[in-house]
């Protein structure tokens, strides 16, 4: 409560502390993009065993953020890159810029590289740094990568509930249950490492993950990732807009520009596209698939249970031969197609 009075107050003076998020991001050997927040908040603190009143605390606090605006934060990679930016009114921050030299250079295998991101205001007493610096990483895929793989989370690897009557059970999945009770969809983290690992055996094909959840969300589905062995990737969630939102709702949806920034970051490189038949993944897929036919090698769609969403996804696909969309039951259906077309071992 003294906090929404500090907020209301125009806050900031005295911050309790100061809690850095940099989010898994993606760039090029010359060009470095990456994003994140700060907060007055505490890291949230999930652990394996904790009461349905623990859990419903963590929710509240996931989406009761206090940002840190105008904040100058910097970032390094050692011997590298020194960047500095200033939070916006909601405690982003961004770093995009273009560089002359290979960034690759400093990648480890699979393509990450580590940073610093540093909080650089003068910091009060009073005010506990939580990890400052704290470490990052972004993604530069590999020159050797077969293939990319951008896929959906909410219905595709993780169950949500997204169609069911009122959506009651995406917000008891998605807002009451622990991220390490949370079960992925059956078989998806083998295939998704069987694709991640291509035909190579070399783990260098770069992993995408899709969202509609905002990114309040980002430290609980990051943790499900992990913890359920999926391939590390970037994670594309987006801003929670409110009723009172200044600024123009984006004309695009969501996931189709982010998949578009992907296609148009790495031209050179083909993708493979996993959504689910719930919303709205098979019009958006396949009007991306149209536009850039020879990019897409596949789209699986894995079925769900809801019979007029499967007729509506049906007729899109019965009436599409651009490139194969299949409409799977299992992670195994998708696995068989991959391994026949020669996009795994």
């Amino acid at each position: 409560m003294i906090k929404r009075f500090k907020k209301l107050l125009g806050r900031y003076r005295n911050l309790d502390q100061i809690h850095i998020v940099p989010y898994r991001s993606y760039g090029t050997y010359s060009h470095l993009y990456v994003f994140g927040r700060v907060l007055d908040n505490e890291p949230l603190n999930i652990v394996k065993e904790q009461s349905i009143f623990r859990t419903i605390k963590n929710t509240y606090k996931q989406f009761d953020s206090f940002e840190i605006p105008d904040a100058e934060m910097e970032l390094v990679v050692p011997g590298k890159v020194n960047l500095r930016t200033t939070t916006n009114d909601e405690g982003y921050f961004l770093f995009d810029k273009t560089f002359d030299e290979n960034l690759s250079e400093y990648a480890s295998n699979e393509g990450w590289i580590d940073y610093e991101v540093r909080y650089c205001e003068k910091v009060e007493p009073k005010t506990d740094e939580l990890e400052n610096p704290k470490r990052g990483e972004f993604l530069i895929p590999q020159h050797d990568a077969e293939f990319g793989v951008i896929s959906d989370i909410d219905d595709t690897i993780l169950h949500t509930g997204v169609t069911s009557f009122l959506k009651w059970r995406l917000l008891k999945n998605s807002l009451l249950t622990n991220a390490y009770k949370r079960i992925p969809l059956k078989g998806a983290p083998s295939l998704y490492q069987k694709l991640h690992e291509g035909t190579s055996g070399k783990f260098r094909n770069p992993m995408f993950y899709l969202s509609n959840s905002p990114w309040n969300m980002y430290e609980y589905l990051k943790l499900f990732l992990d913890h359920n062995n999926f391939p590390k990737g970037p994670m594309l969630l987006r801003d929670l807009r409110t009723p009172f939102e200044s600024t123009i709702k984006p004309e695009k949806p969501h996931k189709q520009k982010e998949i578009t920034n992907i296609l148009k970051t790495y031209p050179d490189l083909k993708f493979i596209l996993i959504g689910d038949s719930g919303e709205h993944d098979a019009s958006i897929y396949t009007d991306i698939a149209a536009q850039y036919s020879d990019r897409i090698m596949a789209i699986y769609l894995r079925s769900v249970k809801h019979k007029k969403q499967m007729q509506r996804v049906q007729s899109i696909i019965d009436n599409f031969d651009t490139v194969p969309v299949l409409m799977v039951m299992s992670s195994e259906e998708a696995e068989e197609h991959a391994r026949e077309n020669g996009f795994i071992k």
